[in-house]
């Protein structure tokens, strides 16, 4: 019983998981970033390369 009461009253493990879940959201709009900037130098170096073969 003693174990139970202290498992509900120790907030470092709510801590901890509020913490993954920022660092995921932050990973998640991280690569969502890079994706649309990759495809963004993608365009315009096939742009440049279409001029240069004309």
């Amino acid at each position: 019983m003693k174990f139970i009461k202290k498992f509900v009253r120790d907030t470092k493990a709510a801590t901890a998981i509020e913490y993954g879940l920022i660092a995921a959201l932050i990973a998640v709009a991280g690569i969502s970033a890079m994706g649309l900037v990759g495809n963004s130098v993608s365009n315009t170096f096939n742009e440049v390369s279409t001029e240069l073969n004309k």
